[in-house]
């Protein structure tokens, strides 16, 4: 086990990509064989069953609404299919970074696809660091099987999501006690959570069976990808101002843009800088280039800039954040956007 934090950060390396997971996106618990509970565990998010019709132990498990049970219905097995092609999506992702032998346990990750050719453990507490892109995207592909020791941890930090974490197991994986876990976890044969644990994210056992002790699992609410597609996204000084430039390559449906700016580069904080919306200049073929001068800045303070799009449809994706300490920052995003709320 490593006892220091080692970070790792991949360079020059191709970005793994989040698959899509259908209508399984809704299910927080979704089994194959059986779904089998012990104590008063709480589900937020659809709980299902396919082919198999078992589900045991709800009550005293709770499934919170709007989430439903579905056993051996047509909705669970087509959410089973969804979650299987997701599951081949990630089996064939590049792998960044080979992990095997490390214990995760210790390590500080960076986003890109990591790799065991066979099992993975987990003891104590691995980070994942976004590094203020909340569309990055971390994805472990692990031979046989994934497990956690007790007390257990997986801390997102910097933006990371658990709608962007995804654990695909060639086996089965088993969380132990009160292991705090964040992302989707789909497993090719079964799952199994001993008491305590927690989970961001949904659980997806393919062939096997769900066990459940005294858990609390939320799928949370994650958006698809955004109707455009930006290249760039830059914060620069120029004199007694900040120039704020992004690129988009396509526009699809788009309204226009506006920018937010906080001092302690906290969202929560941020406050709008456009004084209206900037109208969109692209289309689905073509994008094009944007810039907005805040002349409102001090020379010394740092700067951070959130970028939100608006579609036609009222929907808004959001993108950042980038900074800038007047000394150019520059930072590239991916071609998916988040659903944001607006301020």
């Amino acid at each position: 086990m490593l006892v220091a934090s080692l970070l790792l950060i991949p360079r020059a390396v191709s970005a793994a990509s989040r698959p899509d997971l259908g209508t399984a996106a809704s299910f927080a618990v979704l089994g194959a064989s059986t779904v089998t509970n012990t104590g008063p565990t709480v589900v937020h998010g659809d709980l299902g069953v396919s082919p198999g019709t078992a589900v045991t132990g709800f009550p005293p498990g709770l499934v919170s609404a709007p989430g439903t049970i579905h056993a051996g219905d047509a909705v669970a097995a087509q959410a089973e299919r969804d979650a299987l092609a997701a599951y081949n999506d990630l089996a064939g992702q590049a792998c960044n970074v080979n992990l095997t032998g490390q214990d995760l346990g210790g390590l500080t990750l960076t986003p890109a696809g990591y790799c065991f050719s066979s099992s993975a453990q987990l003891t104590g507490q691995v980070t994942l660091d976004a590094q203020g892109n909340p569309n990055a995207v971390f994805i472990f592909q692990i031979g046989s099987t994934l497990s956690s020791a007790s007390n257990s941890k997986v801390l997102l930090i910097n933006g990371a999501s658990p709608c962007n974490v995804f654990w695909q197991v060639g086996g089965s994986a088993t969380l132990g006690t009160a292991t705090s876990f964040e992302g989707n976890i789909l497993a090719l044969a079964s799952i199994a959570r001993t008491m305590g644990t927690t989970t961001q994210g949904g659980l997806y056992a393919l062939n096997g069976a769900v066990t459940l002790d005294t858990n609390d699992i939320t799928v949370p609410v994650c958006s698809g990808p955004t109707a455009i597609s930006l290249v760039s996204f830059t914060a620069t000084p120029a004199g007694q101002a900040i120039v704020v430039q992004w690129t988009t390559a396509t526009e699809l449906n788009t309204v226009g843009f506006n920018l937010y700016r906080s001092v302690d580069g906290e969202r929560k904080d941020a406050v709008r800088v456009t004084p209206s919306m900037i109208p969109a200049e692209g289309n689905g073929i073509v994008g094009s280039t944007y810039a907005w001068t805040d002349t409102n800045v001090q020379k010394g303070s740092t700067y951070s800039y959130w970028l939100q799009e608006t579609e036609t449809a009222g929907t808004t994706n959001e993108y950042g954040p980038t900074t800038s300490t007047f000394g150019s920052y520059h930072i590239l995003l991916p071609l998916m956007g988040m659903g944001s709320l607006s301020r």
